[in-house]
């Protein structure tokens, strides 16, 4: 099984015709597991619904205790790209051991359509999830990153490995 923590983020945010304004309402996960026909055995569960610039250090806390009570080995999580890697680094640091943790998000909200990156993503880290070794993750524009060497580059909106540049 593997189990998927939502948290909120650009993935799941709807727009406000009258405000312009982005808010949450409701995950589309358990749509677009089925839009994208997945067979897999998944459980889903929000943890909270935020956006990841106000993400606290106890919303953190609380990603890290459901990740160690899951009796799943492969958990994917998705969360807001401008805080991915501080709560990456934060699973990192608690040693969860034997399990594998995928972070993914999307840079433009699933409910706009195909102009957004949140299928892609959410695709890409369900097949890394699965297949790489124990340890914490992020996946974006169809790469995974440790945790420790991934960085958002704000210039172009994508992910990037920090050595090796």
């Amino acid at each position: 099984m593997i189990q998927v923590f939502i948290t909120g983020g650009t993935f799941d945010k709807e727009y406000n015709f009258i405000t312009g304004e982005l808010y949450f309402k409701d995950t589309h996960l358990k749509e677009m597991f089925e839009r994208g026909r997945c067979t897999l055995d998944i459980d889903i569960k929000t943890l909270m619904m935020v956006d990841s610039l106000e993400m606290t250090e106890d919303d953190r806390q609380i990603i890290v205790h459901n990740c160690r009570k899951s009796a799943s080995k492969h958990i994917l999580l998705t969360h807001g790209t401008d805080k991915m890697v501080e709560t990456a680094t934060v699973l990192a640091a608690a040693e969860i051991p034997d399990k594998t943790i995928v972070l993914t998000g999307a840079m433009v909200p699933y409910a706009f359509g195909t102009s957004s990156d949140g299928f892609f993503n959410l695709g890409s880290a369900l097949a890394f999830s699965q297949t790489l070794s124990p340890g914490v993750y992020v996946v974006m524009n169809g790469r995974y990153f440790d945790w420790d060497n991934v960085r958002k580059n704000r210039m172009t909106g994508n992910f990037e490995e920090i050595k090796n540049q």
